[in-house]
């Protein structure tokens, strides 16, 4: 049996759970969430516990895959309506800024031009600081994607380490051209 798979999920107070023909709902204070599981993927909510629970029918190489998957994006949809997933980006650089205008995001990196990314539907994005990005939304997913998206217009280099990095990153510096003597 899967270990992941075999956890109960509990749902915590303030979230609704409805389920119904193969697609699970969850509704909370940060948002909502649907996922449509696999059909032979089996979930049953206990609503005096408030547990879920994923069962799979045997022990197929992919039931067995599926079997944790799907507890696993059950579960963080859970936790995601009742305390939203963040990821903070650090932009470093000299002149390298970012900027929010409506639902645009701004970023100038040391390119030429401007760079605009659009803020996908669910997701809230900050910039407390102009070299400070907060990324927070219910769905792991699409935070996680949208982060990601950010960090590829300008990744940090390992030089001078100028560019787009999660907060907590470590980036491997490199030594720059040793001139010796002959």
């Amino acid at each position: 049996m899967s270990k992941i798979g075999k956890k109960a999920v509990t749902v915590p107070d303030g979230v609704e759970i409805t389920l119904s023909n193969g697609t699970i709902k969850t509704k909370g204070p940060a948002g909502e969430l649907s996922f449509e599981y696999h059909p032979n993927m089996k979930v049953d909510f206990d609503s005096e516990a408030k547990e879920l629970s994923v069962t799979r029918p045997n022990d197929e190489r992919q039931n067995k895959a599926l079997h944790g998957l799907t507890r696993s994006l059950i579960n963080n949809m859970v936790v995601g309506v009742k305390d939203p997933f963040e990821k903070k980006l650090e932009i470093n650089g000299v002149g390298y800024n970012a900027q929010l205008n409506g639902n645009k995001l701004r970023l100038q990196v040391g390119f030429a031009n401007t760079i605009e990314l659009t803020v996908p539907q669910g997701i809230t994005c900050e910039v407390p600081q102009p070299t400070v990005v907060i990324v927070r939304g219910a769905d792991k997913q699409v935070v996680g994607q949208f982060a990601a998206e950010i960090r590829r217009v300008r990744p940090p280099e390992p030089y001078k380490l100028k560019g787009i990095k999660y907060e907590g990153e470590y980036v491997r510096r490199k030594a720059g051209k040793a001139f010796g003597a002959k």
